[in-house]
């Protein structure tokens, strides 16, 4: 597989998500998404403001997370961190499924989490992305969790938080593709180091990369163009 640094670029949400991130570091990554327009920015919604900001003129988008990293949050509070992430300029929204509730087999909790802020989401004309937190899954954990994604209504099912036990394989990104159909979006994210992983992910079956490496990767591809 070969695309070129601006086709590479545009599946990739460049994040920074770490706790300790300053304002410095956030402008960074903003600087960083603009000069390789990236297809966004994905940070923790105190900052969200801040990005939108920086990233006026562009193209790329502000995204940010719900009931991260843990998802064990209400579904009142993730409606409610959904709503104030859209007021304060966010495009994308990445939620956390409530792990306990799929592991106990209360599909319905789940699914009726996810319609929940689908549709607060979608009320507003923006993305919905859901995270599985796949390494805390079984197979048909991750099957079950990808079909109750589709059926909650959101637009993409996403492999990992980045702050577990492990991130993105390609085998469950195959696993989900299954699970999903040809045509429901996936997002790959978590551990994703090297042009080759990147790679790996797309084709795979991912249709966007979350990705705090993106400028490694992204000129990694420029020596390829």
């Amino acid at each position: 597989m070969k695309l070129t640094q601006a086709q590479l670029a545009k599946y990739m949400d460049h994040t920074m998500l770490k706790p300790e991130a300053t304002a410095a570091m956030i402008d960074q990554t903003v600087a960083e998404a603009r000069k390789y327009n990236t297809a966004s920015v994905c940070i923790n919604p105190y900052w969200v403001k801040r990005v939108h900001e920086g990233l006026e003129g562009t193209d790329v988008n502000t995204c940010t997370v719900v009931g991260f990293p843990l998802g064990a949050t209400s579904t009142a509070s993730k409606v409610f961190e959904t709503k104030q992430a859209i007021e304060d300029g966010a495009d994308e929204i990445d939620m956390v499924i409530n792990i306990g509730e799929l592991k106990g087999g209360n599909d319905q909790a789940v699914e009726d989490d996810i319609r929940a802020v689908a549709e607060a989401t979608h009320a507003e004309g923006k993305l919905l992305k859901v995270i599985i937190e796949n390494c805390l899954l079984t197979d048909e954990e991750k099957k079950r969790a990808s079909e109750l994604t589709v059926k909650g209504g959101a637009d993409f099912v996403k492999t990992s938080t980045g702050f577990s036990t492990s991130g993105a394989k390609a085998q469950d990104v195959k696993l989900m593709r299954e699970a999903v159909g040809p045509d429901f979006k996936i997002k790959a994210a978590g551990g994703i180091h090297s042009l080759a992983e990147a790679y790996d992910m797309i084709e795979a079956g991912a249709n966007r990369l979350g990705v705090s490496a993106s400028v490694k990767i992204l000129e990694e591809a420029a020596k390829q163009d």
